[in-house]
């Protein structure tokens, strides 16, 4: 294959792994808001939805205009046109997949397929019975995505270019929530909220002894090294891939996620209050600057991929 075919292949694969882990964090994000506002009716559904769009980083409008969970389910889940969204980020996962089919193993490709295939009837389903089904689909099916991605594809470069994707996304879902936590204070969501959000409720009980309501959570999310979706672990998975391709530790995709591992693997926790707001900004910055070098380096052909658009 030439090189413009590989380019293409490893972009796909490296889009493939964003999208599938953006719809699982999604999925998860809107499942929390979704049982913390059947807990506490009193809540108000206004500020809780525009939390969910500051998150996502969607615009929600003016603050005069009402928002409802239904129009947030409408813009952030079931909308195919955006990748903001879970079933736009899972059919752009699925043609990536399928242009770079010959990378990625049967049972990978079988699975988003027919998870794409089974939105329609769970988005339906919705409509009579609530979101929980549709949003449990999506998050039990990208948990099978990656445990085939990793039982059924050898440790090679594609391999490597799904994880770095999805390592980079994981980064970039954590910094978003601990941002609205402490950037905008009219739209935080509380501390259980963000764990449950981020899948860590439980591993942090059991690392903490409660689930507790504590700045403890944001040490937890960004420097636990052993929770794959903290920062420092998604961080080294980064770089780990990205060594594994040949890329020296000054190289420009490595340098800025090396550097910030480094960072949040030295920081004393009890800095880590003052330093979050510029060490969020600096993480997101960083994981930024990667992806472009990812791009420039492996996919650097000009001109945007288009990808053939196919019927249901």
């Amino acid at each position: 294959m030439n090189d413009v075919i590989l380019s293409r292949i490893a972009e796909a694969l490296t889009w493939t792994g964003r999208y599938v882990e953006r719809a699982d964090a999604t999925a998860r994000i809107l499942d929390a808001y979704l049982h913390r506002m059947l807990e506490d009716p009193w809540r108000d559904e206004d500020t809780a939805c525009r939390s969910l769009y500051a998150i996502l980083g969607v615009d929600a409008g003016p603050d005069t205009d009402a928002v409802d969970m239904q129009q947030v389910l409408d813009q952030l889940a079931f909308d195919s046109r955006s990748t903001c969204a879970i079933e736009g980020a899972l059919g752009a996962a699925r043609l990536n997949a399928r242009s770079a089919r010959e990378a990625v193993s049967s049972a990978m490709w079988e699975c988003l397929n027919a998870t794409w295939h089974a939105l329609a009837d769970q988005r339906r389903a919705a409509l009579r019975t609530g979101p929980y089904g549709y949003l449990e689909l999506v998050r039990s099916r990208a948990a099978l995505f990656f445990g085939l991605a990793d039982s059924t594809m050898s440790r090679d470069d594609s391999w490597r270019f799904v994880v770095l994707g999805r390592s980079l996304e994981r980064v970039d879902m954590t910094v978003r929530l601990l941002s609205v936590r402490v950037l905008d204070a009219a739209h935080a969501p509380d501390w259980p909220t963000l764990l449950s959000a981020s899948g860590a409720d439980e591993a942090y009980a059991r690392v903490h002894g409660g689930f507790g309501d504590t700045p403890r959570v944001a040490e937890f999310l960004l420097l636990d090294r052993d929770f794959p979706r903290s920062a420092l672990h998604a961080l080294t998975t980064a770089e780990e891939c990205l060594s594994a391709l040949g890329r020296p530790r000054q190289d420009p995709a490595r340098r800025p996620i090396g550097r910030l591992r480094t960072r949040l693997e030295y920081l004393d926790s009890p800095a880590l209050e003052e330093q979050l707001p510029l060490l969020l900004g600096d993480l997101q910055a960083a994981c930024m600057a990667s992806a472009e070098a990812v791009a420039e380096r492996f996919y650097p052909y000009q001109g945007p991929v288009v990808w053939a658009q196919e019927g249901a």
